[in-house]
């Protein structure tokens, strides 16, 4: 309705607002006016809903929705408020309609909006006359991030989850990274909400999901594969058998481990597999293009006093292998350590006349030299490049 009422009462121009406001936009007298629109104007008005009703008869205003229930004899505005929509949806539909049963989705926005708990705001709109769309409990206690687990995709896509709905594996794990929270606590907060898990918790979840902790816990995604070493140090942790890990993993929704999980780890797999060589996480993660890093098979090979073969052979066994370009040496080298930590070039990559000539001046060895050991441990040098016999000085400095 464009047109402006023809009674000038502030009091009346205020209940035939749309937005409660006195102003343009009007409501249609031809319309049907809502249920909450009326406990709105209540409220603002001061005056009973009862009251509100009688009040837009006379106006003219004869269609009022109804929710099948006596009016509630008075609304604050606390209460009112409930039942404005929020959301993406709002300026499409202002207020909850009463006619349909209200929803999960509408349920958290509102309580994230208002503050309120989700079980307090479905007590209050039953109280106000509404029905809701089931009938678990929900949770006494407030989290403005409830809507964000119930949708069901990112960026806009998708849809969102509502009464009774299963929750997948892979949405808590999703849900849980979008929100950087721990999975389980995600599952536990869409369990109080109602919705249905495709697995029963269990205490050892959080520790399983945990892959590590630096600044802040890390935990997978959807897309995730568990490290070997990861799978391993929780069996030991917790005394189950890496198999009993590997099966929880995939009922939480993540993939396989990256590499072989053996039943009965060796003595040194936890040192072999570990990024620092101390057997601790964080765990090396399987590299499927450029494979194991030389330098790190040299290393262990110093920390455990095995042979880099053997090293090599049994890293091969738990799933990470050296690129088929690499050449290992017979013995590992500080040396060779110290020259492989400087060149930043996979074992796909050329290595050119600028990288030897930055690995010479780090280690303080000739050009020469240096391409002629990265050629020696499989790296591709250009035979093209002049290298100079003489040693670099950047290193001396």
């Amino acid at each position: 309705m464009t047109r402006a009422p023809e009674f000038q009462d502030p009091d009346d121009l205020l209940l035939v607002s749309r937005y409660l406001n006195g102003r343009h936009p009007w409501l249609d007298p031809a319309g049907q006016v809502p249920y909450a629109h009326v406990l709105y104007a209540a409220a603002v008005w001061g005056r009973a809903p009862a009251d509100v009703v009688s009040r837009l008869v006379t106006l003219g205003y004869a269609d009022v929705q109804h929710s099948g229930s006596p009016w509630p004899a008075s609304v604050d505005i606390e209460d009112a408020a409930l039942v404005k929509r929020e959301g993406p949806e709002k300026y499409l539909r202002q207020w909850i309609d009463v006619g349909e049963p209200v929803s999960l989705l509408e349920i958290v926005e509102t309580a994230g909006q208002a503050r309120r708990s989700p079980a307090d705001v479905a007590a209050r709109l039953t109280a106000l006359g509404y029905r809701l769309g089931g009938s678990a409990p929900l949770p006494g206690t407030p989290n403005p991030r409830d809507a964000m687990l119930l949708r069901t995709a990112r960026g806009g896509q998708g849809g969102w989850l509502g009464w009774g709905d299963e929750a997948s594996a892979a949405h808590v794990l999703d849900v849980a990274a979008y929100l950087a929270c721990s999975p389980v606590t995600a599952a536990a907060r869409l369990a109080a909400l109602g919705l249905r898990l495709p697995y029963t918790p269990e205490p050892d979840d959080e520790r399983i999901l945990t892959f590590a902790i630096t600044y802040r816990a890390h935990y997978p995604g959807r897309y995730s594969s568990a490290p070997v070493g990861h799978v391993l140090a929780v069996a030991r942790e917790t005394g189950r058998s890496p198999a009993d890990i590997v099966a929880r993993l995939k009922v939480l929704g993540v993939g396989r481990p990256d590499g072989t999980v053996p039943d009965s780890p060796q003595d040194d797999d936890f040192v072999l597999l570990s990024e620092e060589l101390d057997g601790r996480e964080p765990w090396l993660v399987k590299n499927t293009v450029v494979g194991l890093r030389m330098e790190h098979i040299l290393r262990a090979s110093l920390v455990t006093g095995r042979t880099p073969a053997a090293i090599t052979a049994r890293l091969a066994e738990l799933g990470h292998a050296l690129h088929e370009n690499a050449k290992l040496p017979e013995t590992a080298d500080e040396a060779d350590i110290r020259l492989l930590e400087t060149v930043d070039r996979s074992y796909r990559d050329g290595v050119h006349l600028e990288h030897v000539l930055r690995s010479a001046g780090l280690t303080g060895r000739s050009p020469a030299d240096v391409a002629a050991r990265l050629t020696a441990l499989g790296h591709t040098v250009p035979d093209e490049a002049e290298y100079p016999e003489t040693r670099g000085v950047l290193a001396a400095s």
